[in-house]
C-alpha cells in the first residue's frame, strides 16, 4: 500500500518481526520488484531492533485483532484495513511523531517540503 499511495522518493524500509510470511522467498522477490523498498527484520530475540514495528503489531493484535472473531479470511483482511486506515493512521498519536497522528505528521512533512 506504501507503494501504491506515495511517491517512493529515496527508499522505503519496510519493517517486520522474523514471522515467515515476511522471510519467506515469494513476499522478499516481492519487495526486490520494488527497487527502493529494503526490508528490515529484527535480529533474533531483539524486538528492538525493529521497535516501531513491534508496536505496531503489539497494537494490532491487543488493541483489535483478540478482540474480533473472524469467520473468513477476507472479513479479517477488510476489519484490519479499517482499522489501519480510520484509527491508526487518523487518529492515533504516536509518541515518536511528538504526538501526532500519522497522517498529520505526513501532512507537515508535505508542507515543510512545499515551503522549501
Amino acid at each position: 500500500m506504501a507503494v501504491g499511495n506515495r511517491p517512493i522518493k529515496d527508499e522505503l524500509i519496510f519493517h517486520s518481526d522474523r514471522g515467515s510470511q515476511y522471510a519467506c522467498t515469494a513476499f522478499r522477490n516481492i519487495l526486490k520488484s520494488y527497487k527502493l523498498v529494503e526490508q528490515s527484520i529484527s535480529r533474533k530475540g531483539n524486538c528492538w531492533d525493529n521497535a516501531v514495528a513491534e508496536s505496531f503489531f503489539k497494537s494490532l493484535k491487543t488493541k483489535w485483532g483478540y478482540k474480533n472473531n473472524y469467520n473468513h479470511f477476507s472479513e479479517a483482511e477488510l476489519s484490519i484495513f479499517k482499522w489501519i486506515e480510520t484509527w491508526y493512521n487518523r487518529n492515533r498519536r504516536h509518541s515518536v511523531l511528538n504526538y501526532k497522528t500519522i497522517n498529520e505528521f505526513e501532512l507537515e512533512i508535505k508542507n515543510h517540503k512545499l515551503e522549501a
